[in-house]
């Protein structure tokens, strides 16, 4: 399952928002109002959960200076990658998109798509905070 979050513009630059998602502490300023917990388990991971959703914990697998970086899910039972995109535009101006990508089963796909896709969206649209 693959899915996109809209592109949003942040007016910053490409290695000022590069160095905020490397720090992974910073994605809580990222986070849906519904947040239940957000805790940094470590430079690399931190874990978070939504009311009425199963806590996640998330690891910086990659990172790409200025053009992306991409975290995991620390668990194998459910695979999935969340990537973010960045594209200078200008100096003072960057494009951010976000990328889900994951292994479910067709059940499991279609129960999460719309919370997963809402998800993304939200944390795309917070760009600006960071």
């Amino acid at each position: 399952m693959n899915l996109e979050s809209p592109k949003v513009t942040v007016q910053k630059s490409a290695e000022y928002m590069f160095n905020e998602l490397s720090q992974v502490k910073n994605f809580e300023k990222l986070m849906p109002e519904n947040i239940a917990k957000f805790e940094v388990i470590d430079e690399n991971c931190f874990e978070f959960g939504l009311k009425g959703m199963p806590e996640i914990k998330l690891v910086k697998k990659e990172a790409v200076a200025n053009s992306k970086i991409v975290l995991g899910a620390a668990s194998s039972k459910l695979p999935f990658t969340l990537t973010a995109n960045l594209n200078e535009t200008t100096a003072d101006s960057t494009d951010i998109q976000l990328n889900f990508d994951g292994e479910f089963n067709a059940m499991m796909a279609m129960m999460i798509k719309g919370p997963i896709s809402k998800f993304i969206e939200t944390l795309a649209e917070n760009m600006h905070k960071l």
